[in-house]
C-alpha cells in the first residue's frame, strides 16, 4: 500500500529530527525554512508525521505548496501525525517504514535529535556502506550537535579499523541550507530516474 500511494510523488527529501524541539527553537525555524526552500525547488518533503523537527518541515512543506508526507509508527503511547501532514501513511514495523523513507527520496537531511534520529541516519549509513544505495547525499545539519559524532567515528570507529574512511566521508556536516540544496541538485543531475539507486529497486 506505501509504495502505490508514494509513487506519483516524483522527487522528494527526507528530513529527520527531535519530536522535542519545540517551535521557538532556531533548529525548528531552520527546518521549516530548510522544507520550504527544498519544496520551492520541487522536492516532496517526507518526515516521521510526529511533532518538533517533522512538523516543522511538513510546515514548510506545506509552504511551498508540494506533498507534505508522514509516516507515522503505531507505538504504545499513541503518536499522532501532525497537522501539516497532506499524505499521511501509517506503518506497524519500523523496518517497513525505514524501506519508505528511503525509496522515493534523494537525500537525507538529519536535524539534532535522539534515538529514533539515529537509528534512521545509522540506518542510511548503513545502506551506502553497503551499496544497497548510491548516489545519496545524508546531510547532518548543525554542526555544534553533530560534529562530535562525526569526531567519535573518524578519531575511535576508523581509527580502530571498524570503518573506512569513505564511510566517515559519506556524512556531510554543515549549517548552510544553501550547501543542502547544491547537494541535492548535483545528486539528482547525476542520477537518472528509474536506475536502481534507492532500496527495494
Amino acid at each position: 500500500m506505501g509504495f502505490a500511494a508514494l509513487a506519483h510523488i516524483g522527487k522528494a527529501v527526507s528530513i529527520f529530527g527531535s519530536a522535542r524541539t519545540p517551535a521557538g527553537e532556531p533548529e525548528y525555524r531552520q527546518a521549516s525554512e530548510l522544507a520550504r526552500r527544498l519544496g520551492d525547488e520541487g522536492f516532496a518533503i517526507i518526515t516521521g508525521g510526529g511533532p518538533g523537527i517533522m512538523q516543522a518541515a511538513n510546515e514548510g512543506a506545506q509552504e511551498a505548496g508540494v506533498a507534505s508526507i508522514g509516516l507515522g509508527i503505531d507505538l504504545p503511547l499513541e503518536q499522532r501525525l501532525n497537522t501539516s501532514v497532506d499524505l499521511p501513511l501509517q506503518f506497524h514495523y519500523f523496518f517497513t517504514r525505514k524501506v519508505m523513507f528511503v525509496r522515493y527520496a534523494s537525500a537525507f537531511v538529519v536535524f539534532p535529535g535522539g534515538f529514533g534520529t539515529l537509528d534512521e541516519l545509522f540506518e542510511a549509513a548503513t545502506l551506502r556502506q553497503t551499496e544497497k544505495i548510491r548516489h545519496f547525499p545524508i546531510i547532518l545539519f548543525g554542526s555544534s550537535y553533530w560534529s562530535g559524532l562525526v569526531d567519535w567515528l573518524r578519531d575511535t570507529a576508523l581509527a580502530q579499523g571498524n570503518i573506512s574512511v569513505q564511510d566517515v566521508e559519506r556524512l556531510e556536516v554543515t549549517d548552510d541550507p544553501d550547501r543542502v540544496l547544491e547537494a541535492v541538485h548535483e545528486v539528482e543531475h547525476r542520477r537518472p530516474r528509474g536506475a536502481g539507486d534507492h532500496a527495494g529497486s
